[in-house]
């Protein structure tokens, strides 16, 4: 299935902006391919900085454990390691979006998005602008190693080493090309050392990102 065909299966839903609307909080999109250490980084920086960790894997994870239809939708792209439609992605984005604005959240750490340039374009037009981009870069055999070890204890579907391979192919088509669409807002964090060491590079962004 392709995204295109996926993006006809799947239901779209009807989400109420009013209250991120209201709000001032300030977005960060945090991109990096599979195995890049970005989801343990986000971890750190909530901790810190106090943001508000969204994972779209983790949504749409969520949404596949939910059982609903639409998770069962999912699941069967997410298999094939393909992306999920675009529109999907944002519509878990705003419901999430919503409930935190809702609890007073005051900004968000988007992990995993956008995945591809076209994403990044709808969810400004359709949510908000971005203000920081934070590209976590490492190779791929770094990546490959790090998935492989964590598909021996995760059970997630998209762990296995045929899907590792697609989703890499996937990351470098799509994804990499958004580093360059936000090249004025990206800032990139060499990813391959101890999650301590990118730790700390990432402080040195986010403590002039934050004043």
């Amino acid at each position: 299935m392709s995204a295109q065909a996926g993006a006809l299966a799947v239901e779209r839903k009807n989400v109420d902006l009013t209250p991120l609307k209201q709000g001032t909080a300030k977005v960060v999109f945090v991109v990096g391919g599979p195995g890049s250490g970005k989801g343990t980084q986000c971890e750190k920086i909530v901790a810190k900085y106090g943001f508000t960790h969204l994972s779209s894997g983790d949504l749409l994870r969520d949404e596949v454990q939910s059982g609903s239809p639409r998770g069962k939708q999912l699941s069967a792209i997410m298999e094939k390691g393909e992306l999920v439609p675009l529109e999907v992605v944002l519509d878990l984005l705003k419901e999430a979006m919503v409930a935190k604005a809702k609890a007073g959240a005051k900004g968000f750490l988007i992990d995993g998005y956008p995945r591809e340039v076209q994403q990044g374009k709808m969810f400004e037009i359709e949510i908000c602008p971005c203000t920081l981009v934070l590209y976590y870069e490492v190779t791929e055999d770094v990546m490959k190693k790090r998935l492989k070890h964590r598909g021996e204890t995760s059970g997630r579907v998209d762990d296995n080493e045929e899907t590792i391979i697609k989703r890499l192919k996937t990351f470098n088509d799509l994804t990499v090309p958004v580093m360059d669409y936000y090249n004025q807002k990206a800032k990139t964090v060499s990813a391959g050392g101890t999650i301590d060491e990118v730790f700390t590079k990432t402080c040195s962004i986010l403590d002039n990102y934050c004043q």
